[in-house]
């Protein structure tokens, strides 16, 4: 019939032959995977040195005890005059020998000092002398005075002067004595330390001197 078209198979690709193309799968994203945790630190490790890695101080003690560890104060002893016995003081009580100089914190030498002198006339103006310096500032800056050590010149009973010049030193600082030793003016420094000595053995004792 005239009034009905004939339908003609659409040409072009053979899209109804391998029937209608489907829409690509839409994959799922795969899930990212966890952070692995960092492992603890093993006993005394030294903690990598960044920030983001900051801990507690009770962490830092459990991997490094020896960072809360106090040590006892290290003293240098200075002679104020020569023969003042710094030496000896040294070997028998610890702690470092500078003789007449002054110490070097800068190159690991204690900061702290203890002056020493013999108990005679010129060694006690030496010691004098030597607080003067600290009082108007010309010490060397850094150093920490600790105390004075007298070291007796002579046996028996100081003299009044000399005992009235020790007494004037001992209202400005702490003073320390060491009584006459003969052993040790023999070289002998193995010799129990007398009773007069034990605050000073107090003061300067520790495995840091």
């Amino acid at each position: 019939m005239q009034g009905q078209r004939e339908q003609r198979a659409p040409s072009g690709p053979e899209i109804w032959v391998r029937g209608p193309v489907a829409a690509p799968e839409q994959r799922q994203p795969e899930p990212e995977p966890e952070p692995k945790p960092e492992p603890e630190p093993e006993p005394n490790a030294q903690l990598p040195a960044n920030t983001e890695h900051f801990t507690t101080d009770a962490q830092q003690f459990a991997t490094n005890p020896q960072r809360f560890t106090a040590s006892p104060r290290r003293f240098a002893w200075v002679a104020t005059h020569g023969g003042a016995g710094t030496t000896t003081l040294a070997t028998v009580f610890g702690g470092h020998d500078t003789g007449r100089a002054w110490p070097r914190p800068e190159h690991g030498e204690p900061e702290s000092i203890l002056l020493v002198a013999r108990t005679h006339a010129t060694g006690l103006e030496a010691i004098s002398y030597t607080l003067d310096t600290f009082r108007r500032g010309d010490a060397p800056p850094g150093l920490d005075l600790n105390a004075v050590v007298l070291v007796a010149d002579a046996p028996g009973r100081l003299p009044r002067q000399l005992a009235e010049h020790v007494k004037l030193i001992s209202s400005v600082i702490d003073v320390y004595h060491v009584p006459w030793m003969p052993a040790w003016r023999i070289g002998d420094l193995t010799v129990p330390l007398p009773r007069e000595s034990a605050d000073l053995a107090r003061l300067t004792a520790g495995p840091a001197n």
